[in-house]
This record gives C-alpha cells, sequence and structure tokens, in this order.
C-alpha cells in the first residue's frame, strides 16, 4: 500500500491542479472527481480510473481494479480535496471524448447556450439524464469537468453521453435530423411550453444572466416559455430546464 503524508508530495500538487484548471486537466487528459459514491459509479460504469488518493478510514473496496491506490493523512487529504468538507475519496480518470455525432439519431435533445455555473450544468447534467435527454454544452458553457460540475452531476459524466459543439454545428445537426428546435425565451409569438411538441425535439436554455443569445435564437425555429405566477419574473436555469425536461418525458 502506498501511503502519502506529506501535501508538498508532487501526486498531491498533481491532483490540486487538476481540480484548478482546467488547461491542465486538457494537459494531461485527465479530471478530477470526488467522493466514495462517484468512485462506485465509476467502477459500476467502467470509467477509467487512474489513480484513487483516499484516507485510512475510507471504504476503496470496490475501486476499479487495476487503478492505483495511494493512502493519504487527513491533512493530505483536505489539502487535495475540492470540497470544504472533504468524504475521505479523491480519484483521477481519463477525460472522455466529447466529440459530437456525425448524425443524431430521432429523440429530445438539449442545448445549453453559454450557461456559466459549473453547478447548474451539473444539476441540468443529472436532470437530463434522469429524463432520457441528451446534452450539447455550446461555447461559453462551464467546463464539463470542473470539480463542481463533477460533483452535481453524480456519474453523467460516466454513463451517459454529452457532447460538446459550436452553436452553428449544433443547430445544423438538429435541422438534418428534422426536429424542430426551440429557445426557452420570450418573443412576439412564444408558445406555451404545454403546446409545444416535445416527443421528438431539441431545446435551447440559455446563460443564468442574458438567457439565449440572439445567435441562438436565429437559429431556433420557435421559442417556448414556462407559464409561471404573475408575480414571478423568471426561474433559474437549472429549474427551467428541469421543468422543460419533465414536460418532455410526460409528453410520452
Amino acid at each position: 500500500m502506498e501511503r502519502i503524508t506529506s501535501r508538498t508530495n508532487p501526486l498531491c500538487t498533481h491532483f490540486r491542479k487538476l481540480a484548478s484548471s482546467k488547461a491542465y486537466r486538457e494537459e494531461t487528459g485527465e479530471f478530477l472527481c470526488d467522493s466514495p459514491k462517484l468512485l462506485r459509479e465509476a467502477a459500476v460504469w467502467g470509467a477509467a480510473v487512474r489513480t484513487v488518493l483516499h484516507t485510512e478510514e475510507a471504504d476503496v473496496s470496490r475501486a476499479p481494479a487495476g487503478c492505483r491506490l495511494v493512502q493519504v493523512s487527513e491533512s493530505v487529504m483536505k489539502a487535495v480535496s475540492p470540497m470544504e468538507t472533504p468524504q475521505g475519496v479523491v480519484f483521477s480518470c481519463a477525460l472522455p471524448r466529447w466529440d459530437a455525432p456525425q448524425a443524431l439519431e430521432p429523440g429530445r435533445y438539449l442545448l445549453l447556450d453559454g450557461v456559466q455555473d459549473p453547478g447548474n450544468v451539473g444539476t441540468m447534467l443529472r436532470t437530463a439524464d434522469a429524463f432520457g435527454w441528451t446534452v450539447f454544452l455550446l461555447p461559453g458553457c462551464a467546463d464539463l469537468c470542473n470539480p463542481k460540475t463533477v460533483r452535481a452531476a453524480m456519474g453523467v459524466h460516466f454513463r451517459s453521453a454529452v457532447y460538446r459543439d459550436t452553436l452553428d454545428h449544433a443547430a445544423a445537426l438538429v435541422k438534418a435530423a428534422g426536429l424542430p428546435l426551440y429557445a426557452a425565451a420570450l418573443a412576439e409569438d412564444t408558445m406555451d411550453l404545454r403546446q409545444a411538441d416535445l416527443r421528438r425535439c431539441a431545446v435551447m436554455i440559455g446563460s443564468e444572466g442574458r438567457g439565449v443569445s440572439q445567435a441562438a435564437l436565429a437559429l431556433c425555429d420557435r421559442t417556448v416559455k414556462i407559464p409561471m405566477s404573475k408575480t414571478c419574473e423568471s426561474l433559474n436555469a437549472a429549474a427551467a430546464a428541469a421543468v422543460v425536461l419533465w414536460e418532455g418525458a410526460r409528453n410520452d
């Protein structure tokens, strides 16, 4: 059993940089995950786990075969974990490929346009997975492998296809598949979400501050709105996405 007690150990430095730097994640081809639950998810779905750091009390019995196991002190765990209260396990995984497919199958797709909050992105990934939607991240979104995104997604990185794409290419894929492209936004001809055909479609959700960009709106067929009380101006981006995703699943 390997053991590390020094916070200046090169492996600890490597893990801290994985947590803090997107450029370093892309350079090394790894990203960081945190918690025993995520480790179990990674093992179940066959993720390429490379190195696991764990405290003496942590249960790593279900770590994937072949990964490197390193026991660390509590102080080292606090130094390398991005969580305020570490759960005793952090590990590195190989970065998945996020390349968009050549064509889309008939289905439901959620396109995120400049959603910058990693917690919101992770929550949307988790909700889309629950209701059977596939997610495209367009430019301006939070990094898929930001530790906050990974934590909020609760294992989606290991079990579901997620794509990164340009706005124009993603819209072209949707159109080529014969799917309507809706935007959750207000316009003169905005349709009540309950009236939209969400059985096979793509829906665009915009950023927390400005909503769907004008460039994205220009590519959409129709805008849709979530019916709300007159006293409520808007919903959090992740909450709005959850309503859209549920309404789509309810259309089945």
